[in-house]
């Protein structure tokens, strides 16, 4: 199959009264060529985001036709339009609620205009809808990208574990980005055919050399990269900042990202804290800190350590899923932390700013650790022999790299 068109498609919005709302361009079954995979995606922004498009970039280069539906406006919407995929509006929030019928209609009409031969849904509610609309007639990859039941307590959460266990059953594979997120989707009872396909990064673009922001003159930095919010758990690092401070007072920490916490972070935070709000590029970033922290509160396996040990920059971050996995050998006892302990955070954060050589070293070993196991062309090839199990979907430009 020749490589997708760089045009952008809307299918029919529907309002709640049923009736359809014109968009800037109709399309129907007869105006697109069956594409070989569409990606389902919400959301739009962050980790996942990223992913999907290092997937978009690596199959439109092997010669696949690819589609995207995710919310439009979203730095995904721009991101696929600007590599040259088929975009489709799909108008989903990030929890199930009363909308819900309506967005797996939505997405159903996506999918028969495009005739996928495969469809992958990225996370819980484009994996929710995807396999409500699909019920297993298309052969059907759900990535979770970390489990939802892993983000609510009681009731909601009982309901987030069965629905997955249930869902199952038109689930082709279910890919997990580690082992420990495997293992959780087990133990909760999910029962499918699985493969474990470690994310990776762009080791080009991550590279230690390059530009950078500008840090602390003073005194080491510290930065954490990802969304204001519960998940990534800078609540719990701004709690063990102020430990951090007496064992080393010229430390400033940097927040690089957006999120619905934002404010509630922003009035706690002491004044050696920086807020850079959303940013385009977060290499230079990278460059810029003496050590990166991700304190997660659950994961599947988290983006940022890839990236910062890519940039040659050591990290602390909790153990929570695919933390282990993603460390260099032998880095565990220096940079692995119980989830939600602040004091724990602090005293691991605190040694590695006073130890400049020791970080110095680690940050070399993560950076050649990222290169040997964690590039996203092997990502990318790993995903293509999952299409082409399921569905003969080839990505013969697909290629391991080199190893040196």
């Amino acid at each position: 199959m020749g490589p997708t068109d760089s045009t952008s498609a809307s299918a029919p919005a529907r309002t709640p009264s049923g009736s359809a709302r014109s968009s800037s361009r109709r399309t129907s079954g007869a105006d697109v060529p069956p594409v070989s995979v569409l990606h389902a995606v919400q959301p739009g922004e962050g980790g996942v985001a990223r992913v999907v498009v290092d997937l978009v970039r690596a199959q439109l280069g092997a010669g696949l036709r690819v589609a995207v539906a995710c919310p439009p406006g979203s730095a995904l919407a721009e991101a696929v339009r600007a590599e040259g995929a088929a975009l489709f509006d799909w108008r989903a929030g990030r929890d199930p609620g009363p909308r819900l019928v309506r967005e797996t209609r939505d997405l159903a009409a996506v999918i028969r205009t495009v005739r996928p031969e495969l469809v992958h849904a990225h996370s819980a509610k484009a994996g929710l809808c995807a396999r409500l609309a699909l019920r297993g007639r298309v052969p059907t990859v759900y990535q979770p990208h970390a489990w939802s039941f892993e983000a609510v307590d009681g009731t909601v959460g009982a309901l987030a574990r069965r629905w997955e266990v249930w869902a199952a059953r038109w689930t082709h594979r279910i890919v997990c980005v580690s082992e420990a997120e495997r293992r959780t989707g087990e133990t909760a009872g999910v029962r499918a055919p699985w493969s474990v396909i470690h994310n990776g990064v762009d080791v080009a673009r991550f590279a230690p050399d390059g530009p950078a922001e500008t840090g602390n003159d003073g005194g080491p930095t510290v930065v954490c990269v990802g969304r204001l919010c519960r998940q990534k758990g800078q609540d719990v690092l701004l709690s063990a900042w102020p430990a951090v401070l007496e064992q080393v007072p010229t430390a400033c920490l940097v927040l690089v990202g957006d999120g619905p916490d934002g404010e509630r972070l922003r009035a706690s935070a002491p004044p050696s804290v920086r807020f850079t709000g959303n940013v385009d590029d977060t290499a230079p970033w990278y460059r810029a800190a003496d050590l990166v922290v991700l304190p997660s509160r659950w994961e599947g396996m988290a983006l940022a350590p890839l990236e910062a040990m890519a940039s040659g920059r050591p990290v602390v971050v909790t153990d929570v899923d695919g933390a282990r996995e993603s460390l260099p050998p032998g880095h565990e006892p220096l940079c692995l932390v119980p989830p939600e302990d602040p004091a724990a955070l602090a005293t691991a954060v605190g040694r590695l700013l006073g130890g400049p050589e020791r970080r110095r070293a680690m940050g070399r070993e993560a950076h050649e650790h990222v290169l040997s196991r964690f590039d996203v062309r092997r990502t990318g090839a790993a995903v293509a022999d999952v299409y082409r199990e399921l569905a003969g979907v080839r990505c013969t430009e697909h290629r391991e790299p080199i190893s040196s």
